[in-house]
């Protein structure tokens, strides 16, 4: 017998259709083995698409999430998109309640249209930027390099929101510009009133050429732009080509809040 599997996409931090970071989300009812959720994710072709299973009665499951390359521990637009659908399925419910393959408990709220997930914090630290990786993303200057350990993330300030959006990677170099990273993050403060700083986020190394929106950034680039700016609370912007935004709130030294939107745009069964 075939096994069936109810499979949505949903298009994560963005209030519009087609915009956002579109992820999969597949329900199970029983396990597949990693290699069946990795060929999914490469069949359906997205930056990540997550796994959930209800491990309990109190709306309580696990999530797991693979690109169409590798797993990847914890990625924020796909438990957006995975928050979305169980909202919807269960109208009751406004809270959920996930655990990853790293142990992390993350906490879910709808809030009207709003849903808000709280995320560990993450520091970073001083790092260099090979000339190599710079020249490959068609950057002369930076303002700031920094690391991030947990998830194996380069992070480099630069000037100006407007040469941000207008990076155009050379994605062959930048793969062959650096060995152990799975991905670098560019950022600056935003020149947009209703912002305070913006990013883009390429990782060619361990998913798509681009990320179109980023949750998982967020867990070390919120506590750097709060040092930079003195502030906690903060609005994001992800100037790739779809675009995309989040409010973002330090509430402790390691917790973050990451609040934003997100659209169904397709349901589906997906067959084995």
């Amino acid at each position: 017998m075939t096994d069936r599997i109810e499979t949505y996409i949903v298009d994560s931090f963005t209030n519009k259709p087609f915009k956002g970071n579109p992820a999969g989300v597949c329900i199970l009812t029983q396990k597949l083995t990693d290699k069946q959720m990795q060929s999914i994710a490469k069949e359906l072709g997205l930056s990540e698409t997550a796994f959930i299973c209800k491990i309990d009665n109190q709306d309580k499951y696990s999530i797991r999430y693979f690109s169409p390359v590798m797993e990847i521990p914890l990625c924020g637009h796909a438990t957006l998109a995975s928050s979305k659908v169980l909202f919807e399925i269960n109208p009751k419910i406004d809270a959920i309640h996930f655990k990853n393959i790293q142990n992390l408990d993350l906490m879910i709220k709808k809030y009207g249209k709003k849903i808000e997930m709280k995320f560990p914090v993450y520091d970073t630290i001083p790092q260099n930027a090979p000339d190599e990786l710079l020249y490959a993303l068609g950057i002369e200057t930076i303002i700031n390099c920094e690391y991030n350990k947990e998830t194996n993330i380069l992070l480099l300030e630069i000037k100006s929101s407007e040469q941000l959006e207008n990076l155009s990677p050379d994605f062959e170099k930048l793969k062959q510009s650096h060995n152990s990273i799975n991905g670098v993050l560019i950022t600056s403060i935003s020149q947009k009133d209703d912002y305070d700083f913006e990013s883009r986020y390429f990782w060619p190394w361990s998913g798509t050429n681009e990320d179109p929106v980023t949750g998982g950034t967020h867990t070390f680039l919120a506590k750097y732009w709060s040092n930079r700016l003195n502030k906690k609370k903060m609005n994001s912007y992800q100037c790739s080509e779809r675009t995309g935004f989040m409010e973002v709130e330090l509430i402790s030294e390691n917790k973050l809040l990451i609040k934003s939107e997100a659209q169904i745009i397709l349901k589906g069964e997906l067959r084995l």
